[in-house]
């Protein structure tokens, strides 16, 4: 049970989490679909819990995105992070509010903002990770967005596998090149002061490895005529081409406006009000 514990939480098992999060790797309903009704979808979630105050309707949006999260096969590492921090903020919200006087009002009205954002995380949740670097890079890029930004998404998803194993490379470095503490102190404090010290200094040669990699990126991409082939209509199109709306994008958005309409009809219906 021990040795399983310590392969799930291990730092190998949060990069290969992170990749495929990162890469779409895990499949879903979402990623099947064009990569520009993707990004419908989800404006359309983020922004329907906004212009309601009823928690009839607010329910209802959260249970959606319980769904969209199910049906998008979110990983154990971004669920378990999204479930921590929504649990670490109600808890807080509400004790705060007792030590403050509050009562069942204030209550209510914490409920309705964690609904809210727990109904958009989920949506967000949802929508990237099933969208790889180059289905979002090339989704932006057809809806007319800035040739820089879709690069730099792109760019930034390809970084982040890479960023880990240098950090880890650089973090296990320093480990061995330094002498342990001469006494572990109580409950092991000068062990754990180490280890703080040692992750927040292996960051400093992390970002001197970025900036030349990044110069490296660039210096090779105008050699092979990125930003020709970017602004020319021809190679955006000959990009773009396999881009195409199918009857699963217009199901999947048909039946997540009516879910919404109908969250909106059941709050006029039973009102829950604060």
């Amino acid at each position: 049970m021990a040795r399983k514990t310590h392969d799930v939480l291990s730092v190998e098992w949060v990069r290969l989490e992170l990749l495929r999060t990162a890469y779409s790797t895990r499949g879903g309903l979402f990623s099947r679909m064009d990569p520009r009704m993707v990004l419908a979808w989800y404006v359309l979630l983020a922004l329907a819990p906004w212009f309601t105050h009823n928690l009839t309707v607010l329910i209802g949006m959260f249970l959606l995105g319980v769904i969209s999260v199910a049906l998008a096969r979110v990983g154990p590492l971004v669920l378990g992070l999204f479930v921590f921090g929504v649990g670490a903020d109600v808890i807080g919200l509400f004790v705060a509010s007792f030590l403050f006087g509050g009562d069942l009002t204030t209550l209510i009205a914490l409920a309705e903002l964690n609904l809210k954002l727990g109904a958009v995380s989920m949506a967000s949740m949802a929508a990237f990770v099933s969208l790889d670097p180059e289905k979002l890079s090339d989704a932006l890029l057809s809806l007319r967005a800035p040739e820089l930004l879709a690069f730099g998404v792109s760019y930034g998803y390809r970084m982040l596998p890479i960023l880990v194993d240098e950090y880890v490379t650089v973090f296990e470095g320093q480990r061995l090149r330094h002498a342990p503490p001469p006494t572990r102190g109580l409950l092991g404090w000068r062990v754990i002061l180490t280890w703080c010290v040692l992750a927040v200094t292996a960051f400093y040669p992390i970002m001197l490895n970025t900036a030349k990699n990044v110069r490296t990126t660039v210096e090779a991409l105008e050699t092979r005529g990125f930003t020709y082939g970017t602004n020319n209509p021809a190679g955006r199109a000959l990009r773009l081409a396999y881009l195409k709306v199918t009857a699963l994008d217009v199901a999947v958005l048909a039946a997540s406006a009516l879910a919404v309409v109908g969250a909106y009809w059941l709050g006029a219906q039973f009102p829950l009000h604060r």
